[in-house]
């Protein structure tokens, strides 16, 4: 059954004029009105017939009749009240489909969801990092993420060390998932037209994230060498506030140089220094 589209500028116009709706700049709103991306998104994320989709800021539903098309039983959270009278409308010929108003950072996603479902969105770019870092911190049962980010954040997600844009983010993500950039999207691929490019990238969530005995602790430590990444790891860390002989054994102990960065330390070395300093910090008691 061939259905209207909305991923198109006159049905997204016609739309917004007809419930008298403006894109929320504080809700960080832009509203897709090209089909041949949301087609693209859809492939990206792999969708299989009666697949459980997270999807997060519907929107209007652009993105959601594209995957509901695909066969995907979609929930989507929306956060913006005035939307789920639109998306009664917009997607009332769609039977896989549930809406939950509210904010995804409160949402009890694990009860909302069942194992194995995968996340697709295009998320409001103000709040990117920490939805993304939210659903991957809280051991969620996903299989993958597939989201549009601002490009420059994507960049960040995929850096490799050695390089500047590579950072605490970079490790805190990488550590949990396989990542890799699909696609750009131009700004004339929305209404309105933000400032900056886009770009997809879809996230394969590890079944097994690199072994550390504490990831909360893994995660202070890499925060705090990139807390000031001019200097080297061990002035870095003192300066987060870890023992001096602490760091120096802890260092010495993973076979990392106290002159390094942050920057230039890869995932695996970035845990050998957690685990080293979780046992100084144990045998120092």
């Amino acid at each position: 059954m061939l259905h209207p589209r909305i991923a198109d500028l006159s049905a997204t116009r016609h739309i917004l004029k007809t419930f008298n709706l403006r894109a929320a700049k504080k809700l960080g709103q832009n509203f897709l009105v090209d089909a041949g991306t949301v087609q693209a998104i859809v492939d990206a994320a792999e969708i299989s017939e009666g697949e459980e989709v997270l999807e997060i800021g519907p929107g209007i539903g652009t993105l959601t009749q594209g995957l509901l098309e695909a066969g995907a039983k979609v929930t989507a959270v929306e956060l913006d009240k005035k939307l789920p009278a639109v998306l009664a409308e917009t997607l009332a010929s769609y039977e896989n489909f549930k809406l939950v108003q509210g904010d995804i950072l409160k949402v009890d996603v694990a009860k909302l969801m069942p194992p194995n479902f995968k996340v697709v969105a295009n998320l409001p770019y103000y709040i990117t990092t920490q939805i993304l870092l939210t659903l991957l911190e809280k051991k969620l049962p996903i299989k993958k993420i597939v989201t549009m980010v601002q490009k420059e954040v994507a960049e960040r997600m995929t850096a490799a060390p050695n390089s500047k844009i590579y950072g605490a983010m970079s490790v805190a993500v990488q550590f949990r998932a396989n990542v890799q950039v699909a696609f750009d999207v131009s700004p004339e691929k929305f209404l309105p037209r933000p400032e900056v490019t886009s770009s997809v990238v879809i996230c394969d969530v590890r079944e097994s994230p690199l072994k550390v005995t504490d990831e909360e602790f893994f995660i202070r430590v890499v925060r705090a060498s990139f807390g000031q990444r001019r200097k080297t790891l061990l002035n870095s860390l003192i300066g987060a506030g870890f023992n001096r002989e602490r760091v120096s054994k802890a260092l010495d102990a993973a076979k990392i140089l106290p002159s390094r960065r942050a920057e230039n330390l890869s995932l695996e070395e970035f845990a050998a220094l957690s685990e080293e300093l979780l046992i100084e910090g144990a045998q120092s008691r």
